[in-house]
C-alpha cells in the first residue's frame, strides 16, 4: 500500500477517503497519527489553503500529502460561509453552531440554492512544482430544520432534490459518489497514476 497524509484530522474525513483510496492501493494517514500540528488557512479561495496544507503535511511527514479544503457556499449571502465554513460561528469549530448560524444569517429568505465545494491538491513533496489539483461541486439547498443523522457539518440542512433528501439521509456509498469531495475524488483518481 502507498502512504498518503491527509492534512486533516476529521475522523470523517478519513474514512470518507479511505473508501475511496483504498481500492487504489493508498492508505490515507491523518497528519495527527504523525505528530504533525495543523497549519493556518488564511487565504481566501480554497485552492490557497488546500496547497498551503498539502505542503506543511508533506513537509513534515517526508511523504505525498493530500489536502482536502471545502465549504458551504450559499447564493443569498454572497457565497458565504465559503472558506469558514468549519468555523463560520465562531470558535471553537461546533457544527451545530454553524448550521444554526447558517439558518439564522438566511432566515426571511426565499433563495436557499447552495452548493458545496471540495478542493483537493496533492504534492508528491513539499516543493512539488506540479501539485495535482481536484475540485468538485455539489449542489441543493438548504432546509429550515435538519433531517437525517448521517454525514457531517451542514449535511443535516443540505437538500438534494435529485434524491429528495438531505446529505445526512443518504447512504454513505451514495454520498461519497454524488458528494462534492467524490466528484473531486473522482477527478483526482484519474490523474493518481502520475505518483
Amino acid at each position: 500500500m502507498k502512504k498518503l497524509v491527509l492534512a486533516s484530522n476529521n475522523a470523517k474525513k478519513i474514512k470518507e477517503l479511505n473508501a475511496l483510496l483504498a481500492p487504489l492501493g493508498f492508505t490515507v494517514i491523518a497528519q495527527g497519527e504523525l505528530n504533525i500540528p495543523e497549519t493556518e488557512e488564511p487565504h481566501p479561495t480554497f485552492i490557497e489553503n488546500a496547497l498551503a496544507k498539502a505542503r506543511h503535511a508533506a513537509r513534515h511527514s517526508g511523504l505525498p500529502a493530500l489536502a482536502d479544503d471545502s465549504g458551504l457556499c450559499v447564493k443569498a449571502l454572497g457565497g458565504a460561509p465559503g472558506v469558514i465554513s468549519a468555523r463560520y460561528a465562531g470558535e471553537p469549530k461546533s457544527d451545530a453552531r454553524n448550521n444554526e448560524k447558517l439558518l439564522s444569517d438566511l432566515a426571511g429568505r426565499t433563495d436557499r440554492r447552495a452548493h458545496f465545494v471540495s478542493l483537493l491538491a496533492l504534492v508528491r513533496s513539499p516543493d512539488d512544482p506540479q501539485p495535482i489539483i481536484a475540485e468538485g461541486e455539489w449542489h441543493g439547498e438548504i432546509v429550515d430544520q435538519a433531517r437525517g443523522d448521517g454525514g457531517f457539518g451542514y449535511d443535516p440542512l443540505f437538500f438534494v432534490s435529485e434524491f429528495g433528501q438531505t446529505a445526512a439521509q443518504l447512504d454513505a456509498d451514495t454520498k461519497n459518489r454524488v458528494s462534492h469531495r467524490g466528484r473531486a475524488m473522482q477527478k483526482l483518481i484519474e490523474r493518481l497514476p502520475e505518483l
